[in-house]
């Protein structure tokens, strides 16, 4: 059975995360952000949202655990941030519904749900410049990078929470990345 674990970084939804991922059959546990890598057997590795990025513990270190790696919004941020990317404020704080345009439909996370699908989303922080190696698979008319992925290094990042009600289609987010890990 494929093992995904969650790394919490205090997001209010985290825990909806790892359900997510239990729902679909995979074996997942939520982790503490303290725990280093190679205190864990999986995988793959879901980088939670939180508040803040001093508040990451030892995130960045799975970067290069040599698993996938799925950032979702401060984990996607952190991704972008520890890789040479540039994180700024959000020309738009706070959550909403947003439309978000599918610019790669060869993507293995995104590409699926091209060519657009509706989220659940904040933009308080956002990632404002890709670090090198990445393409950027998703935009809104809110941010210009929606979703990030790194196929080579099996690293992703999605900027909206695919884990809430609110967002359409967020199983498929779970779905891909867990094909991913198997795959992998």
């Amino acid at each position: 059975m494929t093992k995904i674990v969650v790394v919490d970084n205090h997001g209010q939804f985290t825990h909806l995360e790892r359900r997510a991922l239990r729902d679909l059959g995979v074996e997942t546990e939520l982790i503490d952000n303290d725990t280093p890598p190679e205190d864990i057997d999986a995988d793959g590795v879901v980088l939670s949202g939180g508040p803040d990025m001093d508040r990451t513990g030892k995130s960045a270190d799975y970067l290069t655990a040599d698993v996938p790696v799925l950032g979702i919004c401060l984990g996607m941020q952190l991704i972008a941030d520890e890789l040479g990317g540039r994180v700024d404020s959000g020309d738009y704080g706070g959550y909403a519904d947003v439309t978000v345009e599918l610019t790669d439909e060869d993507d293995p996370l995104t590409g699926s749900l091209h060519p657009e699908t509706r989220v659940w989303a904040s933009h308080a922080d956002e990632v404002v410049e890709l670090p090198d190696g990445f393409e950027r698979t998703a935009t809104s008319d809110v941010c210009g990078i929606e979703a990030i992925s790194d196929t080579d290094r099996d690293l992703y990042g999605v900027q909206w929470h695919p884990e809430v009600a609110h967002t359409a289609e967020g199983d498929v987010i779970f779905e891909n990345f867990r094909d991913i890990c198997e795959a992998n």
